[in-house]
């Protein structure tokens, strides 16, 4: 008989982890169903989609050429901040370069458009293995994963995007001139696709600190002590991308990045306080 139920716990035990790879096979399954199916719609639209939205920051009435130049006007510092539109022309060197380009395009649009709901998947798939009181302090974790997510996305768009571009257009190699910088399509959507979804991962460092500070990795503290490096890191990264030297365009990209930095502290305080609170509960 000891035997026996040995050998049920090993079946029990088994199906239940082919149970548990049936449900990782259906989350995979939906994730990229989800990406595909957004990508099919971006690819049927592409050409509305490249002219209004990944040819956004070429174009002379992006609206962040804009907004920039009207803050200017309004804070009284004359066009400092107005920046020019990129004037190139983008190239395809080979036959299937725009073919190939348009599914890039699409694939990646994909990903972006389908984040949440593949964040939901993944939340759905994990969430069975968290205790009640780990449940209790990731409330609202879809919304603020797909909010930091997209913020960080459109950052890069609206805001380093722009000034990206123009840094690297108007970089010139030697005195004379005799460099012309004549770019593919690909590399463009390459450098704007880096941008949107570099941003938005990095946005997502309050997040990421909420759950390193609930596991104990990460404190208040040093987040606080590493501050001036921060501030550092963060001016030297404002510097390299913004195209003018002057202040008042470093301190545009500065804000932004540093008020993250910041903000993430604040999280992390408020996951600490909320642990030491659940210690004197236990106490």
């Amino acid at each position: 008989m000891a035997i026996f139920d040995r050998f049920k716990k090993s079946e029990e035990s088994e199906m239940s982890f082919i149970d548990h790879l049936e449900v990782l096979r259906g989350t995979i399954v939906r994730s990229v169903s989800s990406i595909l199916i957004a990508a099919i719609v971006i690819f049927i639209y592409r050409d509305w989609i490249m002219d209004n939205i990944i040819t956004g920051p070429l174009n002379s009435d992006f609206i962040t050429y804009k907004a920039f130049c009207n803050l200017s006007h309004w804070l009284h510092l004359g066009d400092s901040l107005c920046m020019p539109p990129v004037k190139t022309q983008l190239q395809s060197t080979t036959f299937g370069g725009q073919f190939l380009s348009a599914i890039s395009m699409a694939m990646v649009g994909g990903v972006i458009v389908a984040f949440p709901f593949v964040f939901w998947q993944v939340w759905l798939f994990i969430k069975p293995a968290l205790k009640e009181n780990e449940l209790k302090n990731t409330r609202f974790m879809i919304f603020w994963v797909s909010f930091f997510f997209f913020f960080g996305a459109a950052f890069g768009f609206f805001v380093l995007g722009p000034f990206t571009f123009n840094f690297l257009a108007s970089f010139q190699l030697g005195t004379k001139n005799i460099i012309t910088t004549i770019p593919t399509f690909a590399d463009y959507l390459d450098n704007l696709t880096n941008l949107i979804l570099g941003c938005g991962i990095a946005f997502e460092l309050p997040v990421i600190v909420f759950l390193l500070t609930k596991i104990g990795l990460v404190t208040p503290k040093f987040l606080s002590n590493t501050r001036k490096y921060a501030v550092v890191i963060i001016l030297i990264i404002a510097a390299f991308i913004t195209p003018s030297p002057d202040w008042y365009s470093q301190t545009i990209v500065f804000i932004p990045l540093y008020s993250l930095f910041e903000f993430s502290i604040f999280v992390s305080r408020w996951a600490y306080k909320s642990i030491e609170k659940q210690e004197e509960e236990w106490d």
